[in-house]
């Protein structure tokens, strides 16, 4: 009699605690788009920005668990390796809901001031944190690319949703094509990675080059270069960079913060997970191209921005600008480096998002022209002061987060002796604050003939860009707590 042997099935373990922040906010999402669309009486804006502003808090207090427990016990792995529950994830999901509160608060009185649908707009906004959450956590390409292309999808929807506005729509099929065209060339380098090392999985992608010497590197190389390439659209560093002003001018405003924030934040998380965790044996190879990188995009967005006129495109060219600062140092190939990264990550993000919430609330409807602006110093003065420190915070003054953080990524570029990019980092943090103080002087110096703006602050704007500024001045002030947090959050490589 012939015996049939049976393998058994063992499923990869699962980590719930560790996936309930991408859960919440899928869970409420789907919730408040079920609630909305089967219930007959129409819900108020104000119950879908409850709705984001409760899962955003939800899964604040989630990752602060998590924080004591990775804290306590150590990173830990899920999904059979796929998934990691480390500091530095943890720090991203902290970074992403804080992100998502303050989005949902800005963007409730645009939303109905421009009749947008409401609960659409905010369940685009919890599943594209969802997926950026998956890419700063991804532990392999593949689920990488899925948390990239979640993202990516939300966000094209959110730039088009203000239907009546052709800029908008103009704007959400550029960045969907050239969208489309950097998710192949980074879907094409993974296959020539996993081709060349036999996995997809950071760590076994290391362990593997850690322990075989290459006769011929050509593919994995130009696997590791589109890889750079995909990420480097996300980011909006230079050269890749050419979709950013005229798709963040187009953007509904609150939009255009939160992908200038968390949808950035998200593309170098995943930048940094994949270099320093699958390929710091090769960062001799990628270092120098990155520094390159970093050069272009900070003369780039320096030179660029001071010639517009428009408010947005100017923030535009400035987003790029701050995305070769953060390269800079991740150049270092180092911890110091990487703490430094996230540092400037953390405070850029909430500076941007607040000055895109001031231009979100100077909305006038044919366009955001620098003369639009002149008078507001004294015809607003807290909203220009509030606008004021935040532009000085991103041209780097003291007293203000942007300093610490400029300081910091020059300091990473001068401790691995590369003084030719903290030099040039120096000169276009002196060229782009020109560009600043020209938006300051003309609120404040330049008088306005015309009527101006009809300003209505909602109190939810109003307690963002409060905390917002109080944040801003604090950290530039006090910064070791929050240096400490990035030190902490360091990437650690988890043995599958």
């Amino acid at each position: 009699m012939k015996t049939i042997s049976t393998a058994i099935f063992e499923a990869p373990s699962v980590d719930w605690w560790g996936l309930l922040p991408q859960m919440v906010l899928l869970g409420v999402a789907l919730s408040l788009l079920l609630i909305t669309s089967i219930s007959r009486r129409k819900f108020s804006t104000a119950f879908s920005t409850l709705c984001s502003v409760l899962a955003g808090s939800t899964v604040f207090l989630i990752a602060l668990g998590l924080w004591g427990d990775v804290q306590e016990l150590g990173p830990r792995s899920s999904l059979a390796s796929a998934f990691a529950v480390d500091g530095f994830s943890i720090f991203f999901t902290i970074l992403i809901s804080l992100g998502v509160i303050t989005t949902a608060l800005i963007s409730h009185s645009y939303i109905e001031r421009e009749g947008i649908d409401s609960a659409e707009y905010h369940a685009l906004l919890m599943c594209s944190a969802a997926g950026a959450i998956v890419m700063a956590s991804a532990n392999d390409l593949i689920v990488l690319f899925i948390g990239l292309e979640a993202l990516s999808i939300g966000l094209y929807v959110m730039i088009a949703i203000h239907t009546r506005r052709v800029e908008a729509r103009e704007s959400a099929m550029k960045y969907f094509v050239l969208g489309a065209f950097s998710s192949a060339f980074f879907l094409y380098g993974i296959a020539l990675v996993y081709g060349a090392t036999g996995s997809t999985n950071l760590v076994q992608i290391r362990d593997y080059l850690d322990q075989v010497a290459f006769r011929d590197e050509h593919i994995l190389l130009a696997g590791i270069g589109l890889l750079l390439i995909g990420l480097a659209f996300k980011v909006a560093a230079a050269p890749f960079h050419f979709w950013a002003p005229d798709v963040y001018q187009g953007a509904p405003s609150p939009v255009t913060g939160y992908m200038a924030s968390i949808a950035k934040a998200a593309g170098f998380a995943a930048l940094l997970r994949v270099f320093f965790a699958a390929l710091p044996s090769y960062k001799l190879d990628w270092s120098p191209i990155i520094s390159a990188l970093a050069i272009l995009t900070l003369v780039v967005g320096a030179v660029m921005a001071i010639l517009q006129t428009d408010v947005k495109r100017m923030l535009a060219f400035s987003s790029v600008s701050h995305a070769g600062y953060v390269l800079v140092a991740i150049q270092s190939a180092n911890a110091s480096g990487t703490s430094a990264a996230l540092f400037y990550l953390f405070t850029y993000s909430f500076v941007v998002i607040g000055s895109f919430g001031v231009v979100s609330l100077m909305g006038w409807k044919d366009g955001h022209s620098l003369d639009r602006y002149s008078g507001i110093g004294s015809s607003r003065p807290v909203l220009a002061i509030t606008f004021t420190v935040f532009l000085l915070a991103q041209a780097g003054v003291p007293l203000t987060s942007g300093f610490v953080g400029k300081f910091q990524v020059i300091t990473s570029a001068v401790d691995v002796e590369n003084y030719i990019l903290a030099s040039i980092a120096m000169l276009t943090a002196v060229i782009s604050a020109y560009m600043y103080l020209k938006i300051v002087m003309t609120m404040y110096v330049t008088e306005n003939n015309s009527e101006g703006p009809d300003i209505t602050i909602h109190w939810t704007g109003g307690v963002v860009l409060g905390g917002i500024l109080v944040f801003t001045l604090v950290v530039g002030i006090i910064p070791q707590s929050l240096i400490n947090f990035s030190q902490n959050a360091v990437p650690v490589l988890i043995a599958g």
